[in-house]
């Protein structure tokens, strides 16, 4: 896996070219799968798992890896599909990856290479397919088909998170006064749009969402063609980063390029981490960052920003 392992250190430098890498890995079945490197710390052997007590989910036990006592999912399981056998678990592998704040690691059956693709060349699942599934994109390659996952899906069935904001400065009368503000929220994950959904309409904020960056920068397009202002249309613009068709930092850039969007006030919100993501965003232009997902966060964010919209 070293090689795999060093080819993943050298890929921060796509960021910002609507560009990916995948790390295809399969599970108990004959589909291959797909995970963006950006997301992977590093691929190893399975090691020795101590168990969780009373587990009964796909979440089979800690690793121990490099000083840090990791949770490990069994992503088979966690889908949907057969779990690996314990007594296989040595013979397979772990992608220890970084999620919405959280290191964890997935076992997985195999894990064959790295793929170079472009978001253009991802397109979303097709319409038929049911919205509960746990697949967010699809990448065709040698006549087949790589299935990317829903990981956040799949880790809020598994570790539910909260959308409730804390915040005390959420009163009634900061209510009355923010629902004349109005966000447009930009996520290809379901999971990912209904929570930051949730925690702006607890502050009493019209949203409208998006599924991908291209489906936004549509959006924005088509009603700029109308001559509304852009400021006067949407308080900012919450964006994630990994979307088919067109990524967050290209959305970005595509939004600072054109005189009539480019007044919008971006951030960012990925699950994304590391310091390569901090220099991208000031690098495409975006207003500001937070990892996904802390509704508590979120609102100040918002909060800061309705601060300095009304001086």
């Amino acid at each position: 896996m070293s090689g795999i392992n060093s080819t993943v250190n050298q890929r921060t430098n796509m960021a910002g070219q609507n560009r990916l890498e995948l790390l295809l890995f399969g599970l108990n079945d004959d589909q291959e799968y797909g995970i963006n490197v950006f997301k992977v710390r590093e691929v190893l052997t399975c090691p020795e798992l101590t168990g969780i007590p009373k587990q009964t989910t796909a979440l089979k036990g800690l690793a121990h890896i490099r000083g840090e006592t990791i949770p490990v999912i069994d992503l088979s399981q966690a889908i949907g599909g057969e779990p690996v056998a314990a007594a296989d678990r040595l013979n397979c592998f772990l992608i220890v990856s970084e999620y919405n704040r959280r290191v964890l690691a997935f076992l997985v059956r195999n894990v064959d290479r790295i793929l170079p693709a472009k978001w253009d060349q991802v397109s979303p699942p097709p319409i038929e397919t049911n919205e509960k599934n746990y697949l967010t994109a699809v990448v065709q390659h040698d006549g087949g088909l790589i299935e990317i996952l829903d990981v956040e899906q799949v880790l809020a069935d598994l570790i539910p998170v909260s959308t409730e904001v804390k915040s005390t400065v959420v009163t009634d009368n900061f209510k009355k006064n923010a629902a004349q503000y109005h966000i447009l929220v930009v996520d290809d994950s379901s999971v990912a749009r209904t929570q930051v959904k949730k925690a702006l309409e607890n502050l009493n904020i019209k949203v409208t969402t998006a599924n991908d960056g291209k489906a936004a920068l549509d959006m924005l397009t088509q009603m700029a063609e109308k001559d509304q202002k852009m400021t006067d249309m949407f308080l900012m613009v919450i964006s994630d980063i990994e979307m088919p068709q067109m990524d967050g930092y290209t959305l970005v850039k595509k939004i600072r390029e054109d005189i009539r969007l480019k007044p919008l006030y971006v951030m960012l919100h990925s699950s994304l981490s590391g310091r390569f993501n901090l220099a991208m965003v000031k690098r495409v232009g975006a207003d500001s960052f937070i990892g996904k997902f802390n509704p508590d966060e979120l609102a100040e964010a918002v909060i800061q920003r309705i601060e300095s919209v009304e001086g």
